[in-house]
């Protein structure tokens, strides 16, 4: 019931800190300028840093492979491939050693590992390479509509020059629906690109399954594992998987590298994005940066040495974290599959509290509202569009990122500072209030002045 002298557009109409769902653009230009003015403002203070929990977006390099590190980066400055003197055997030896190290993890030969800036340069290597070298017979590409916005984009190029792309729905778990992909696959198709674990809401897909129906198809099969290598066991023969991209950054080793899998038995062949002095058999031209490469294989090295012990901790304080949530705060949703996802990525829908504002609210916590590469824009998440959820949770979610070096007083911290500031946003907003009241929100007929 609505109290006497109320009205649903008097509630609406009142001064709140409460912003629409839906953004014109003069006000999207304004929060903008507004953020980027907090930014400065934050940045100039001479205050602790905030606690970080955005392990999707970025980990901190583990100390063990900076140690690695430092030796290349000051005394062996050699050529890799110079072969002529000691300077460039010894880079070398130290090169190949980490292509070893990385080949070990997801269980490959290290004549399959390619040196890359990063996974951003192994997805489009992989799907342009893969697609430009078998267009003669073949112009089909599969994807997903959950994809990092490089496989998108990478995939948008194909199709400006002429290539047929299809890019699959995910279900409303966030999980790719297999009878679809097999339906979808047809004589032309070339390759398929699923991501291992999604950068934004966590969810596993069954790439051991998508793996074997390419296989039986004949069809090439990518994934984007950058946030999947290091934390869960992969084996590329076991998965049948013939391309896998991996990034540096994202398993505490060193920004500007990663590498790209490319399966040498049956052969995946590759048209090169970049061409030169031949590097990386062919694929990838360039002088491998050898401290990066380094830190690459010993970021690899430990993952596989503390895998178990840092998936049980991680999960341990994700669980935590999303139980003192939960317990404390009503209509609270995770988005995506509640199984079949990586533990330490969590995000929450908070109903009737729009992110932006709950981000600023939070800012002693270093957290996302989505994918760090499309974190500028304050569209609702494409991601969580693709799954369903409504355009006002979309806009209402936030992304906790837990990793190896969280402790178990930050989970305690975060949670209470977010129970804190979601019920105090809340009760400045008029939708709230009516939900409160018992007023189905969905049933109102909202009119524009």
């Amino acid at each position: 019931m609505l109290s006497p002298g109320k009205t649903v557009s008097s509630r609406l109409l009142r001064p709140a800190l409460w912003l629409p769902f839906r953004l014109c653009p003069a006000r999207t230009a304004v929060s903008l300028m507004q953020k980027e003015l907090i930014k400065k403002r934050e940045l100039e203070k001479d205050e602790l840093r905030p606690l970080y929990m955005d392990f999707q977006a970025t980990t901190p390099m583990d100390p063990r492979v900076l140690d690695a590190m430092l030796p290349y980066q000051v005394n062996y400055y050699g050529n890799p491939h110079s072969r002529t003197h000691a300077y460039g055997w010894e880079s070398e030896t130290a090169m190949e050693t980490a292509r070893k190290q990385v080949a070990s993890l997801i269980g490959a030969d290290p004549r399959e590992i390619i040196f890359t800036s990063g996974a951003t340069e192994s997805n489009n290597m992989a799907i342009k390479g893969v697609a430009r070298f078998y267009q003669a017979k073949k112009r089909h590409v599969i994807t997903t509509q959950t994809e990092h916005k490089c496989v998108l984009d990478s995939c948008r190029i194909l199709e400006a020059e002429g290539f047929n792309v299809t890019y699959l729905p995910v279900q409303k778990n966030g999980l790719l629906d297999l009878k679809l992909l097999e339906a979808t696959i047809c004589p032309e198709t070339s390759l398929v690109s699923v991501m291992t674990i999604n950068n934004e809401i966590g969810v596993k897909q069954p790439i051991k399954e998508i793996g074997q129906i390419c296989r039986s198809k004949g069809v090439f099969f990518h994934t984007d594992a950058a946030q999947a290598v290091g934390k869960i066991p992969i084996s590329v023969s076991d998965w049948k998987v013939d391309l896998m991209s991996i990034s540096g950054h994202k398993i505490y080793g060193p920004k500007g590298v990663g590498a790209l899998y490319v399966q040498r038995r049956p052969r995946v062949r590759l048209e090169p994005l970049q061409n030169g002095g031949g590097q990386e058999r062919g694929l990838r031209s360039g002088t491998v940066p050898t401290p990066l490469a380094v830190g690459l294989g010993a970021a690899c090295s430990v993952a596989q040495e503390e895998m178990e012990y840092d998936h049980q901790r991680v999960s341990m304080l994700a669980n935590r974290l999303v139980q003192k949530i939960m317990t404390e705060i009503p209509d609270v949703v995770m988005n995506g599959d509640p199984e079949e996802r990586y533990p330490g990525c969590i995000n929450l829908s908070f109903a009737y509290v729009e992110g932006e504002s709950l981000l600023m609210a939070l800012k002693d916590v270093a957290l996302s509202s989505g994918s760090a590469c499309t974190s500028a824009s304050l569209e609702p998440s494409y991601v969580l569009r693709a799954i369903g959820a409504d355009e006002d949770l979309a806009h209402s979610s936030i992304r906790f990122g837990i990793g190896r070096f969280t402790t178990e007083e930050e989970v305690d911290y975060t949670a209470e500072k977010c129970i804190q500031q979601v019920h105090r946003l809340r009760e400045m907003s008029p939708l709230w209030e009516m939900v409160q009241e018992g007023i189905d929100l969905k049933s109102i007929k909202w009119t524009q002045h």
